[in-house]
């Protein structure tokens, strides 16, 4: 699970930087723009990404 869970999160993460690390950048306090990036990535994990990859890896995980 641990590699699923690898494998939504590495692109994710890398895809808001790409796209939006320059805002993020932007706000100063650090427990601020961890938040703010938070708001965003643990939502599209848990009702998005986690659900479409472990039916994907359904077998796999199963083993």
């Amino acid at each position: 699970m641990a590699i699923v869970i690898w494998l939504a999160i590495y692109p994710t993460i890398t895809l808001l930087f790409l796209f939006a690390g320059k805002y993020f950048m932007l706000i100063d306090i650090l427990p601020l723009r961890t938040l703010a990036i938070t708001i965003i990535i643990v939502p599209l994990m848990v009702f998005v990404l986690l659900p479409t990859l472990q039916k994907i890896f359904k077998n796999w995980l199963s083993k």
